[in-house]
């Protein structure tokens, strides 16, 4: 294995060891570096300076309300797909200080500093995970108003992404054209092989990135045999396919969704899933795109000393939709139909894009199971 001159569009073959030179590599150039670590027996991004640290060998079982991990030989650095954690978790951290006020004998002085972060490299993000960035890039910073935390911690931040190679039984990302290949996004794309690791340079930070691994070019074979993994996988995701598809796949019917939706706002399946639904809001945690918040007023004791904080807030709260005369959306019902809707319908209406990606964490993450992809069907097949 030799080192080439890089250029944005190769494509260099790695052994899997040298994964750590990168890493290092990211270190040195003064990144934070995250990624997939086993936290409290689920996938979770956390920071790493050891590729050791991977979850290599583990895959995991996703299912409605169930998430299992299961260890085996076959050595795989990434062969598991998404946890309860995505990018939101470090560009929009659930609690932020916006500002604080101290008291003086002079009156309040205001501090409203802007973010000093130090920029972060997270490794191993999936596709879905990547449209939920530009997702998240377009309400924080493409309107009228821009978000000056999240402009900070976006522009410091590098990205490391993998094609996925498998999928669970709650992933529909082929679905909303989010995956499981990675198109765009990313600064290195990585492609697991048996023996190698393939991966792509799509930026000048890619190629800063990789200027001290060992690699070599890859040839027209190489290529396509990487291109081929994802491709394959979403191949078999697809309904009508022809090959057999993985066990209990998942699709979301997306022709026509924002008229369905909002045509079909007395349902009585809104009904249906009120009855199992715990308003808990596990699926706006998880979501990679749901970007609610509150801000609250904490001061100490003495009054002297007061801060400003931002945390994030769901729409199936009481609170989210309390106004003077109360709260407007006060069932279970109503709760969840402006989530559904929101996300697949009036989203399309605000930013121009659904703002579901099919990634299935609010599947796998839901304790009493609720299934996105059937409550749109139970919806379309009994539709007004």
């Amino acid at each position: 294995m030799v080192s080439q001159e890089l250029t944005t569009g190769d494509f260099v073959r790695i052994d899997k060891a040298s994964l750590q030179s990168i890493v290092s590599r990211l270190v040195e150039l003064g990144y934070r570096v995250v990624g997939p670590t086993i936290v409290d027996g689920a996938v979770a991004f956390a920071e790493l300076s050891d590729v050791q640290q991977l979850p290599i060998g583990v895959v995991d079982e996703q299912e409605a309300g169930h998430y299992r991990l299961r260890h085996t030989d076959s050595g795989s650095f990434f062969d598991y797909v998404v946890g309860p954690h995505s990018l939101k978790n470090y560009l929009f951290p659930a609690c932020q200080a916006v500002c604080s006020a101290v008291r003086s004998d002079d009156g309040w002085n205001f501090d409203a500093s802007p973010l000093a972060a130090q920029p972060i490299a997270a490794i191993g993000v999936r596709a879905c995970d990547l449209r939920a960035l530009a997702i998240q890039d377009r309400v924080f910073l493409g309107g009228s108003f821009v978000d000056a935390a999240y402009q900070t911690r976006r522009k410091g931040l590098f990205l490391l992404a993998v094609n996925c190679r498998r999928a669970t039984a709650t992933c529909f990302c082929h679905s909303m054209a989010a995956g499981p290949a990675v198109v765009e996004g990313a600064d290195l794309v990585l492609t697991e092989m048996d023996d190698h690791f393939v991966l792509r340079v799509d930026t000048a930070k890619g190629c800063e990135a990789l200027a001290t691994t060992l690699h070599r070019h890859c040839s027209k074979d190489e290529i396509a045999a990487a291109q081929a993994v994802s491709e394959s996988l979403e191949e078999s995701m697809r309904v009508d396919s022809g090959k057999e598809p993985i066990k209990q796949r998942r699709h979301l019917e997306t022709e026509g969704l924002h008229d369905l939706l909002l045509a079909n706002l007395t349902h009585p399946e809104w009904d249906a899933v009120a009855e199992r639904c715990l308003a808990c809001g596990n699926c706006t945690m998880v979501c990679p795109t749901c970007f609610c918040s509150s801000v609250d007023e904490i001061s100490d004791l003495t009054g002297d000393d007061a801060h400003r904080e931002r945390r994030w807030d769901s729409c199936f709260t009481g609170e989210h939709s309390r106004m003077h005369s109360g709260t407007v959306r006060a069932t279970t019902a109503a709760r969840y139909r402006q989530w559904l809707t929101h996300k697949l319908a009036t989203w399309i209406d605000q930013f121009g894009e659904v703002g579901c990606v099919g990634c299935g964490r609010c599947i796998t993450w839901c304790p009493v199971g609720i299934d996105l992809t059937a409550e749109v069907a139970a919806i379309r097949e009994g539709a007004s």
